[in-house]
């Protein structure tokens, strides 16, 4: 469904160590939104019914049933290069997508 690389997962742990004592879990979503129509977002919260719990290398990820179906098959990378963007999502189902790669249709 969701692919998370090896660098999204490190960041991901480093991020989740200082929310799991409260119980909160990354959560990826899609709304509407940003200059392409949709946007991605990102946040910690806690689990809700219907969420798909996704776990891979340690750490857990939530997506909403809503967002599953534009998140399927995407890739979520995280870069901290000297000219990274931080976390990136790539879609590859998006028809178009923004300069700024936070929004797609």
């Amino acid at each position: 469904m969701l692919n998370i690389t090896d660098p999204a997962i490190k960041q991901i742990y480093k991020l989740s160590k200082e929310k799991e004592a409260d119980g909160l879990i990354l959560r990826i979503f899609v709304e509407p939104g940003g200059c392409s129509g949709f946007e991605y977002g990102m946040s910690f919260d806690v689990e809700k019914t219907g969420d798909k719990k996704i776990i891979k290398g340690g750490v857990s990820v939530l997506v909403d049933k809503d967002s599953a179906s534009y998140l399927n098959g995407c890739s979520v990378h995280y870069d901290d290069g000297l000219t990274g963007k931080g976390f990136e999502i790539k879609n590859p189902n998006a028809s178009s997508t923004c300069g700024c790669g936070k929004s797609f249709n």
